[in-house]
């Protein structure tokens, strides 16, 4: 219960043009968001942008539209996070709508294959291969579109992450995030690029006649995909992805989802009807990244691409065993993480950029540590474990950041510094992966606190908890309670609501070993509410008068629904 410097999100704009279609607090959170009126809250489909304005887009789609003539073999080389399985699935799903009929994949192992389309994994390819697509990852792949090509393959990249200096001889590359490029969205995931490159396919095909009157594929049947990836690969839900996710979602709630989802959802024991962007999130997409995490993601993907309701099930169960184990693994590394940062062991504590390495670790879950540790100092951190089980001379790394200081770029700058530290580096402004040899550690933990020392200040590591203001008295209710679920999507820099009130503890008691359920009474109005607080639980009582940062939700406990607030911070009023 640390004390954080609260701040009200400021409005971006004076709301407009509602008139009564839109309660007056909905009005008031749009435009902390910069969303001012109807026409920006309207997430129709036909606003979505023109696949057209993304370069390289006409060189990938002939290429597709050849190879589905031609009956070329095409393999899809996707990635081993949630991003790049359900990127995998679209395209695979999508190509074959759209008439390929030779139309396999491959993900690659972390740790035999490393991340991308590396040689290891082109060595992997089928003979027969003649045309690799990538999905989620290849700008960075400049050794292995090179083997590709060497072995006579053609090879499109479609990728959204941050290019290095030199792109791959690729014979197309489709990523809105390549220099000079024109869309106007840099925010797509690489599943959306994905479903950007079949929209533009679909339109080539329709100008060239092949498809017979009312036989032209509904690549809408995608979405649910495209949402899930969107979400769970944390990209900025602006505008164009925000249209994205809300047609996805509708489909799920409606119960049009494809058979894994459908299962996956029913395996965390969501309610696809009530179904909001949180639960891909938290519930959905793990399970689809512990596959990739500790096992392989072909399973994942196999999942989203069952049409069998009783396989999907059978692999969603899979995938949720493989997501415990996870969880489990995950809890030890990060209560290791914590003792490190407690006793200052082998971790300086001091450092404004934070490296931690623990030869047990594992390579899969680093990530995870590195964001909670990212938490708890609100410094960007950087947790290490050894590349494999039987591969101790080398270090994979994965990297968290916070606002205002780029990771990825700060990596660019260790490389340039120190040539050849780092071996491999990639990623975004707020999460990256490396590679580096064991022995190399503490000169790069030197180094890349020496960047973070340079770019950041205090002010930057001050924590900062941005609320929508305070709830007025007696809008707790179950309507305002769905108003505020359904008013989404929420996500990435377009948050769900939080609030910011004073309560009296009115009753406690622990829920579970680390959980915390709480009656809390508005003093306004003497209102009573029940409030949870998860991980919060630490054996010491509540303060009797608190300060809480809450989201007003529903708790649907066997069926019964009733609003709930979610607190998301507390401290002593």
């Amino acid at each position: 219960m640390s004390r954080l410097q609260w701040r009200r999100r400021p409005l971006m704009g004076e709301p407009a043009g509602w008139g009564d279609a839109i309660h007056p607090l909905l009005q008031r959170i749009y435009a902390a968001r910069g969303v001012l009126g109807p026409d920006q809250a309207e997430h129709r489909l036909n606003r979505l942008l023109s696949p057209q304005q993304l370069g390289g887009m006409q060189e990938a789609v002939d290429l597709l539209a050849q190879a589905i003539g031609d009956d070329t073999s095409i393999i899809i080389a996707g990635d081993y996070d949630c991003d790049g399985a359900t990127g995998t699935a679209v395209a695979v799903r999508g190509l074959r709508l759209l008439g390929a009929r030779r139309v396999d994949y491959v993900v690659p192992n972390r740790f035999i294959h490393g991340y991308g389309l590396t040689p290891e994994l082109v060595t992997s390819l089928p003979a027969h291969a003649q045309l690799v697509v990538t999905v989620d990852n290849g700008v960075a792949s400049v050794a292995g579109v090179a083997a590709a090509k060497a072995r006579g393959m053609r090879v499109i990249v479609t990728d959204h992450h941050l290019p290095g200096e030199q792109l791959p001889a690729a014979d197309a590359i489709v990523n809105p995030n390549l220099r000079n490029d024109g869309f106007p969205s840099k925010a797509l995931a690489g599943v959306g690029v994905m479903f950007y490159v079949l929209l533009a396919l679909r339109a080539c095909l329709r100008e060239r006649g092949k498809f017979a009157a009312n036989t032209e594929p509904d690549l809408s049947v995608l979405l649910d995909l495209v949402a899930l990836g969107t979400v769970a690969d944390l990209v900025p839900l602006d505008f164009n992805n925000r249209v994205l996710v809300e047609a996805g979602m509708k489909r799920l709630r409606s119960g049009r989802g494809c058979a894994g989802i459908s299962a996956l959802i029913e395996a965390s024991q969501r309610n696809a009807s009530t179904l909001c962007t949180s639960d891909l999130g938290y519930a959905v997409g793990p399970r689809l990244n512990a596959a990739g995490r500790l096992e392989d993601m072909r399973l994942g993907v196999e999942c989203l691409l069952t049409d069998d309701a009783v396989q999907a099930r059978h692999y969603a169960e899979m995938l949720s065993s493989i997501n415990q184990e996870r969880r489990d693994l995950q809890a030890a590394m990060v209560a290791e993480a914590e003792v490190m940062v407690a006793s200052a062991v082998s971790i300086d504590v001091q450092a404004m950029g934070v490296t931690l390495y623990e030869p047990s670790w594992h390579a899969g879950v680093v990530g995870l540590v590195a964001s909670k540790l990212k938490e708890r100092l609100h410094r960007p951190v950087i947790a290490f474990a050894p590349a494999g089980e039987d591969d101790q001379e080398h270090l994979r790394g994965s990297a968290r950041s916070i606002s205002g200081f780029h990771i990825r770029d700060a990596l660019a700058a260790v490389d340039a510094r120190h040539p050849g530290l780092i071996e491999r580096f990639g990623g975004h402004a707020m999460a990256a992966g490396l590679s580096l040899r064991t022995e190399d550690y503490p000169r790069f933990a030197e180094a890349f606190d020496t960047v973070a020392r340079e770019w950041l200040n205090e002010e930057q590591l001050q924590a900062v908890l941005y609320t929508d203001g305070e709830m007025p008295a007696g809008m707790f209710t179950l309507d305002i309670a769905r108003m505020l679920r359904f008013a989404g999507p929420w996500g990435q820099s377009f948050p769900e609501p939080v609030f910011d009130n004073r309560f009296e503890v009115f009753s406690w008691r622990p829920m579970g070993e680390r959980h915390l359920r709480l009656s809390l009474r508005d003093p306004r109005d003497d209102g009573l509410y029940d409030a949870v607080m998860f991980n919060a639980y630490d054996g010491q009582p509540p303060p009797a008068m608190l300060r809480a940062a809450y989201e007003l939700t529903i708790n649907d406990w066997q069926g019964r629904e009733s609003p709930r607030l979610l607190l998301r911070h507390m401290e002593p009023a």
